[in-house]
């Protein structure tokens, strides 16, 4: 009786280690919240947002050390009605836009917009807003269009959509822009806002700079010295971003671009657009 015994146990003690391993194995294989990025979220009752903090009206560090800007209200809300508190981190834009975020942030509120490149990597929602990018030159300059520029060199934010405009390769899957001028010579600093600020400094080793009409408007109004040249040169769709090679963001994207229509509905998008743009830039039109 007692080798019965002891074979019982044993075997017992077998299927409770067994099932625990199962247990380990199913929550690595991802049949757990780790492989979905909105129950993830929801586990750790945080989602955290990158962004970045010299990208004004869009999104800056005020004094108090606090984030604010559209991007920053808008990122917020989603939080606020996911239920999850929200923090922040500041990566380049380039390593937001590579994907292989490796779980230092869930998504990106970051005014990026959508291309066929960008696709590979990046699981986007609906647009959030529409921007014209428009180009510019210091204010005291004598360039009035942007043909103008034509063998000049022109500054833009690494990584940008303005960049790949101007190298020529950008790409929006269903349209692709006109054609940038000719034999321009790209000058790229961190962030589009470095631009003009780089003016400010003194800085005069390019001539034009190029980046959303908000941007830009915001650089004025802070009496930068920058002034618009030409109509816009394109329109983009600015929409929330999250990585492919992280949890899956399929429930997630589900789930925000909910939010997003709620928004629209009930007019937060657009309220927060008048409130840090002074038009309502939430529509295709731009209004």
């Amino acid at each position: 009786m007692r080798q019965a015994t002891l074979g019982v146990a044993r075997f017992t003690g077998l299927i409770v280690i067994a099932a625990l391993i199962g247990g380990v194995l199913a929550a690595c294989s991802g049949d757990g919240a780790s492989d979905d990025l909105l129950a993830k979220v929801k586990a750790a009752n945080k989602i955290v947002m990158s962004t970045d903090p010299e990208y004004p009206p869009q999104s800056a560090l005020a004094p108090d050390g606090t984030y604010e800007g559209f991007d920053i209200d808008v990122g917020t809300e989603i939080a606020k009605r996911l239920g999850v508190d929200i923090s922040f981190e500041t990566p380049s834009w380039e390593a937001i836009t590579a994907g292989s975020w490796s779980g230092r942030w869930d998504f990106s509120v970051g005014s990026m917009t959508i291309t066929t490149d960008r696709e590979k990597v990046i699981a986007f929602t609906e647009p959030y807003y529409y921007t014209p990018a428009q180009m510019s030159v210091e204010a005291t300059s004598d360039i009035g269009s942007v043909a103008d520029l034509t063998g000049q060199a022109v500054c833009v934010g690494a990584a940008t959509t303005y960049q790949q405009w101007l190298d020529g390769t950008l790409d929006f899957g269903t349209k692709t822009p006109d054609a940038a001028p000719a034999d321009i010579t790209v000058v790229s600093l961190n962030t589009d806002r470095n631009c003009a600020e780089a003016w400010q400094a003194g800085r005069q080793d390019f001539q034009g700079w190029l980046s959303s009409s908000t941007t830009v408007q915001g650089a004025i109004d802070a009496g930068l010295p920058v002034k618009a040249i030409g109509d816009p040169v394109f329109a983009e769709p600015l929409a929330v971003a999250f990585d492919k090679s992280g949890p899956d963001p399929t429930s997630m994207v589900t789930e925000v671009n909910k939010i997003l229509d709620e928004m629209r509905s009930d007019g937060t998008l657009g309220s927060l657009s008048m409130k840090w743009f002074e038009e309502d830039l939430t529509n295709p039109a731009g209004g």
